[in-house]
């Protein structure tokens, strides 16, 4: 019986941290979001989403509308895959943060460390005060 819950609160704990991650994904190579939260979802507009070269190097770009009148805190982080699909940045960056100002368009990017990253996907979640 002890081990019975022992397995149901660690079920419990883990997806309750999960629900912090949600929010947006987006996947660069194939221009596809994949809303997680509704409420952000409704709120954040994808205006554009492409890739730019830097020196040899891949930079993703987002452009994120906002669809509401208050201040909106995000956080995001890019995570980048070489031509075959497969992840070429093993460490994950941090989360970064950034405002999203009532009706305003913003721009998100971030270089790929690794010359073999060509593609990117990035999620985005609120962020929790």
């Amino acid at each position: 019986m002890k081990k019975w819950l022992l397995v149901t609160f660690a079920a419990l704990t883990l997806s309750a941290c999960a629900d912090n991650t949600a929010g947006l994904r987006i996947d660069g190579a194939t221009q596809t979001v994949l809303f997680g939260d509704n409420v952000l979802g409704s709120r954040l507009k994808i205006d554009h989403i492409t890739t730019q070269d830097v020196n040899g190097r891949t930079r993703g770009i987002v452009r994120l509308a906002s669809q509401y009148k208050g201040d909106q805190h995000i956080q995001y982080r890019f995570y980048w895959y070489d031509d075959q699909g497969l992840e070429v940045n093993l460490k994950q960056g941090p989360w970064r943060q950034a405002v999203v100002r009532g009706m305003e368009t913003i721009a998100i990017s971030e270089v790929s460390i690794n010359p073999q990253g060509t593609q990117f996907r990035v999620q985005i979640r609120e962020l929790d005060n």
